[in-house]
């Protein structure tokens, strides 16, 4: 269940196609137009390149078999409509089979800042255009292999390295500081705040990242960075397990943020 009741996903019709009304196609023109005004300079080369590639634009919503198609010519990756939120074993299945889950409702103006659910614009402008990058695909695919292979208890903990990076990941590419994830490219008030200056910015230390608690609902309070993909890709391939029961064990870090009440 969405944590707004008043998003739902949409039902394709007989081709795999969603419709989408004027008012939703200028909230993703719109939405597209001001993150495109400065994400030029500070995301990351992959993330560019990806939206070219995936023939993104101002024009319209973007349907899900289409970009399915263009990503499995490039990486073999691929998108899917789903639930606005589906299970974590759902999630991390399609995860494994290089498909990310895409919800197909778009937020409202209302919410055009940011959004708590994961909405079009936040799966495909955010998400779809890392998936160009083999690296990257190689990092998301290991990581729900990891999670379905996973004891329950662990799981909070696998999830905050896909929190502080896939969603907040920061990359230095050229000695320069650059994003791309995804909750940073699809929420104007995050992506200001990250590219402010002002953003605590940390080195990526996987037990650091594993040790560190997060709200969902925030603008986020510090950022990882990592030196490349294939960082990532390797990072995974580690015994988690064991350093996540470490992690478990040493507990976590002091927290950034206020509790919620």
């Amino acid at each position: 269940m969405p944590l707004n009741p008043a998003y739902a996903s949409k039902t394709p019709d007989p081709d795999g196609l969603y419709a989408y009304t004027k008012e939703e196609i200028a909230v993703w023109r719109d939405l597209f137009l001001r993150q495109m005004e400065f994400l030029p300079s500070c995301a990351c080369s992959s993330y560019l390149s990806g939206v070219k590639m995936l023939g993104l634009s101002a024009d319209t919503v973007p349907q899900v078999k289409e970009i399915d198609a263009r990503l499995k010519a490039l990486t073999g990756a691929g998108v899917k409509g789903v639930e606005v939120i589906i299970p974590q074993a759902e999630f991390s299945t399609l995860l494994s089979n290089r498909k990310f889950p895409v919800a197909t409702f778009i937020r409202t103006r209302e919410d055009m800042d940011y959004l708590e659910e994961p909405d079009i614009f936040h799966e495909v402008f955010g998400h779809a255009p890392m998936l160009t990058s083999e690296a990257f695909c190689q990092f998301l695919e290991r990581f729900g292999a990891l999670a379905l292979s996973l004891p329950k208890h662990q799981i909070k903990h696998l999830y905050r390295l896909f929190w502080f990076t896939v969603e907040f990941g920061m990359i230095r590419e050229g000695g320069q500081l650059k994003t791309f994830g995804a909750g940073i490219m699809s929420s104007p008030a995050e992506a200001a705040f990250a590219t402010s200056g002002d953003a605590e910015m940390v080195e990526f230390d996987l037990m650091t990242v594993l040790r560190t608690d997060y709200r969902i609902d925030i603008v986020q309070p510090v950022y990882f960075v990592i030196k490349s993909f294939e960082q990532l890709a390797d990072v995974i391939k580690r015994d988690m397990r064991s350093i996540i029961a470490e992690a478990q064990r040493l507990g976590d870090l002091p927290r950034r943020f206020e509790v919620a009440a």
